[in-house]
């Protein structure tokens, strides 16, 4: 091989590997995660053939998650960030303590020290920044409350690591017990008040000083009219910001990105930015996986494998328990408590740095670090199983307690509604409720299925017909009267969702018009292929729109019997 194809390996092998693998899980009907995670572990050092460079992979991996913390801050605001503070904060503090002293009991058990027992708990108790992304946008929930809730909780989270990282070095020789060891709190106090001033500096700087000068910049470099010029100016300041959040003010990466995200919102081309970054946050994200891979080595479910069930149990079991209790207690809804929950059970890249760390400083065993990275894999890997529990325990647990007020008409689980000749509207955006107030108003009958619990109870207290689930689930399309209605609207945004409930609407209903909408020609042509009867383009319609517009301002009659009535091309 030539010299200084390190990096086109990677990218190389890996991505095509991923591809292999997620092509793979997904004919076996499984996440495709799961295929990039085995990728990963095919070209990782513990098998044989081609091993792919680690260090290599690991900082292609921090780019997707640089790029996705970017992607969600710009459909954040510090409003929003303010508005979830309340949960977000005691939430997340109260599930780290008790992951952390889960696993610190646990290792006492094994007769690990104080000081493993410590690291091992922390690195337990934070998620996965790329899991939990991938995980709400997936299922359309990264915008709702609960979506927001999760990604406050998030950045708490890695505030909380950053602060980890900085004063576990100074608490070494103690947690390790070495003779004549003691506590330095001047120091101590110093490194905290230096770590906290960093980041408060950071955090000022980004919202007085990049709100006013980024969106500008973007403002200015938008009317050169040069596409390619634009994406290099997101690009440039997505990673620029994380990066020199990270050299700067040891504020990492992620979370640099993500202030930068929520600046760029403020300007009037964050959605092209958000457009330009997505098939770069696509690529990089699954390297994630694959680097995640790389780093496991399969041996220890053969030579612990009560250990790595007992780790498995702390982050799956464990987390998710007390994050949903936390969430009840404050009194949110189930619906919210266990999206919640279910994203944050799963851990990922801090854990990884956390355990590297603590092996620098012989606070960790190489035992507790393939631990970790064990409970990593299998966390990640049943995360995706974990959310389609949701639906059916939501419904369960709601049975059992009374009943919320505006919650009158929930439909049972497994009981249709009774309607015929009605319309379905898949998803309850601003799409989806302009549809709905066209049927209101010629008292059209329709059902709405809804993902976002807090919409449902508040759609059901206006007095309407809404059935909370997943549209891909056949039985909540059968609850929804799918059998008996008219017309199904398929107004998710998502184009992987709205390719998933036409699917699942033409197994049931094979006869029932179909309308959706989408974004690109190649999801258009997709939803046509799998059944849809009208497939509405927004650009195209948009253009026809204009076109009959201009048409008429020429003083010219549209043609009758064309597109909008627009004559041929």
């Amino acid at each position: 091989m030539p010299h200084h194809t390190e990096l086109i390996a990677a990218l190389a092998v890996g991505l095509t590997l991923a591809f292999l693998g997620g092509l793979l899980a997904t004919r076996l009907r499984l996440p495709p995660l799961i295929g990039y995670l085995l990728a990963g572990i095919v070209v990782g050092p513990f098998t044989p053939g081609f091993v792919a460079d680690a260090n290599i992979a690991a900082q292609l991996s921090e780019i997707g998650v640089i790029l996705l913390m970017f992607g969600v801050g710009l459909h954040f605001s510090f409003g929003d960030l303010l508005a979830v503070r309340r949960i977000a904060i005691p939430g997340a503090l109260v599930q780290i303590a008790v992951a952390t002293l889960l696993g610190l009991g646990v290792t006492q058990l094994w007769g690990w020290s104080l000081g493993q027992g410590l690291v091992f708990g922390l690195a337990l108790s934070v998620a996965s920044t790329v899991v939990l992304l991938r995980a709400l946008e997936e299922r359309g929930t990264l915008d709702t409350e609960k979506g927001k809730i999760a990604v406050g909780w998030l950045v708490v989270e890695d505030l909380v690591m950053v602060l980890t990282l900085v004063l576990l070095p100074a608490l070494a020789p103690l947690l390790k017990g070495t003779t004549g060891a003691s506590l330095d709190a001047g120091g101590l106090l110093s490194s905290l008040l230096l770590t906290v001033g960093k980041v408060a500096v950071f955090v000022a700087l980004m919202m007085i000083a990049g709100r006013r000068f980024i969106p500008w910049m973007l403002a200015r470099v938008a009317r050169l009219g040069s596409r390619e010029l634009f994406t290099l100016a997101v690009l440039g300041t997505a990673l620029g910001i994380a990066y020199g959040a990270g050299v700067l003010f040891d504020v990492s990466f992620a979370l640099g990105a993500f202030f930068a995200g929520v600046v760029v919102s403020e300007s009037k081309f964050s959605h092209q930015a958000a457009e330009d970054a997505l098939p770069f946050q696509d690529a990089f994200a699954v390297l994630f996986f694959v680097s995640v891979g790389m780093l496991f080595n399969p041996a220890i479910l053969l030579t612990a494998p009560l250990l790595v069930l007992a780790t498995a149990l702390i982050i799956i079991v464990g987390k998710t328990l007390a994050a949903f209790l936390i969430v009840r207690l404050l009194r949110y809804p189930v619906g919210t408590a266990l999206t919640v929950a279910f994203s944050l059970a799963q851990i990922g890249e801090f854990s990884f740095i956390l355990a590297a760390l603590g092996r620098d400083l012989n606070l960790l065993s190489e035992q507790g670090q393939n631990l970790i990275l064990a409970g990593a894999i299998l966390s990640i890997t049943l995360n995706p199983f974990l959310f389609r529990l949701i639906t059916p325990l939501k419904d369960r647990l709601e049975r059992r307690s009374p009943a919320a007020p505006g919650a009158s008409t929930t439909v049972p689980e497994g009981a249709a509604i009774e309607m015929h000749g009605h319309a379905v509207i898949v998803g309850y955006g601003r799409v989806g409720r302009l549809v709905g107030q066209a049927l209101q108003a010629r008292q059209l009958p329709f059902v709405i299925v809804e993902q976002d619990d807090a919409l449902v109870e508040d759609l059901r207290a206006q007095g309407l017909s809404v059935i909370y689930g997943d549209a891909a689930r056949t039985q909540v399309l059968r609850q929804a009267g799918l059998p008996q209605a008219g017309v199904v609207i398929v107004a998710t945004p998502d184009a992987v969702q709205a390719q998933l409930v036409t699917e699942h609407v033409r197994r049931v209903n094979p006869q029932v018009h179909v309308i959706a909408r989408t974004h690109d020609e190649h999801t258009q042509q997709a939803l046509e292929q799998l059944g849809a009867n009208e497939v509405l383009f927004g650009e195209q319609e948009l253009g026809q729109a204009i076109g009959v517009q201009a048409v008429m301002a020429l003083g010219t009659r549209p043609v009758l019997g064309t597109p909008l009535g627009l004559g041929g091309r």
